[in-house]
């Protein structure tokens, strides 16, 4: 780390100083859990040596620490249908983990990066987020992953929504070490070196690609820019900084996109060719009896445990009904799936208050806080709905499997 030309007030802190295309960027490394990292970006703004501030940030994550009443706006319908439920669970499984952080240790998570943004904005300095948003995060780690890394992530997700004891104390290391979704990620980031690219490694390489382009973008009048990171990110993102020849619009471009599926759904193809061509040939040979049967068995399978996922989550009798419905043809076209829907009907037949959403961060604390809240009882059909289908599948598939030979 470049550490020559830093500034006095820096003296004893993680930081690095990388002077490109005319622009010089102090890279001030904190610890998220630290009242020492706190008073040292205070004083650094205060000292009035920057044009510029930027932060390890996005705007819905800057909005959680600075607005609490921006939750209560969110469109829950739209999230849900617009294919999100996971991406706002993810958000929530963060939120409810540094809220156990705030009661265990007295300071909030991410207090220095909030301080950060307020302050330059009271300065009248430009501000400018360059983290990555948590959502595209969690999507491109769980694209990268296979069907049961998935279900291993979704399930610690909602396991961190429930957990109510405190933080281990490796996890609290990570923290002083610097980097919030690693600590949160860290027992799957140790397994998985997808998730540890995703997560760390990518957003070092994201957050040089913004910086880049702030100091391309604003102008002459910048040329002094303090970037608040977490210490982990340090050292890559100071290499990232300097040696990166590709255009920063490229880079964040790449790693915004997520990584492309197979062009033919190949295992969607095969599940639907099975259930179909198993009822044509019961038709076929069996005749009407068996090919009913076939049929019956199948839809009584993917649509009871559906229906009893939705209904174990609390649902409302018609978004039982629409979990039963839905989830024979789940399998047969992904875009009707049955979670999807059932959460949908759920959402607009009750659809949250303002009260729910400010008691949501509180309610999911608790087992029964989840039934009682609206907003997470959505939640809570969307996963049981489309695990009680998955089930029904898995069982309806074998049960036709005997009947057949």
């Amino acid at each position: 780390m470049d550490e020559g030309n830093a500034a006095p007030v820096l003296d004893g802190q993680p930081h690095a100083i990388v002077e490109r295309d005319g622009v010089r960027y102090t890279l001030l490394g904190t610890a998220h859990v630290s009242q020492a990292s706190v008073d040292a970006v205070r004083t650094a703004i205060a000292g009035g040596g920057y044009d510029a501030v930027a932060v390890e940030l996005d705007e819905p994550r800057l909005q959680a620490l600075t607005d609490p009443d921006a939750l209560a706006r969110l469109d829950l319908i739209q999230v849900i249908r617009t294919g999100r439920t996971a991406m706002f669970a993810a958000n929530l499984a963060l939120s409810a983990y540094q809220r156990r952080l705030a009661e265990q240790l007295g300071i909030e998570p991410g207090a220095e990066l909030k301080l950060a943004a307020l302050q330059a904005r009271e300065q009248g300095l430009p501000v400018h987020l360059i983290d990555r948003e948590v959502g595209l995060t969690f999507k491109r780690a769980s694209a990268r992953l296979g069907f049961w890394g998935r279900a291993k992530l979704g399930g610690g997700l909602l396991g961190s929504l429930l957990a109510s004891e405190d933080v281990g104390h490796d996890e609290i290391e990570k923290l002083k070490q610097g980097d919030m979704l690693e600590a949160s990620f860290n027992e799957f980031a140790a397994e998985s070196p997808a998730i540890y690219e995703t997560v760390i490694a990518e957003r070092d390489r994201y957050m040089a690609a913004r910086l880049r382009e702030v100091g391309e973008e604003s102008g002459p009048e910048v040329r002094e820019v303090l970037a608040v990171v977490g210490a982990g990110h340090l050292q890559g993102l100071a290499r990232h900084l300097r040696e990166e020849q590709r255009p920063g619009p490229a880079v964040r471009e790449e790693l915004e996109t997520l990584p492309e599926k197979s062009g033919i759904p190949w295992f969607t193809l095969a599940l639907a060719a099975f259930v179909l061509g198993g009822f044509a040939w019961g038709f076929w040979q069996g005749g009407l009896d068996v090919g009913s049967d076939l049929l019956l068995q199948w839809v009584l399978a993917t649509g009871v445990l559906g229906a009893i996922g939705c209904a174990i989550a609390g649902g409302h009798p018609l978004s039982i009904i629409v979990a039963f419905l839905a989830s024979p043809i789940t399998p047969l076209h992904p875009a009707l799936a049955s979670g999807t829907l059932s959460a949908l009907t759920e959402a607009w037949l009750r659809k949250p208050t303002y009260a729910d959403f400010m008691a949501l961060r509180n309610d999911v604390q608790t087992l029964k806080g989840w039934w009682r809240n609206r907003v997470a009882r959505i939640l809570l059909n969307f996963f049981l709905t489309s695990l009680g289908t998955a089930i029904g599948v898995w069982t309806g598939g074998l049960r036709m499997l005997g009947t057949l030979f």
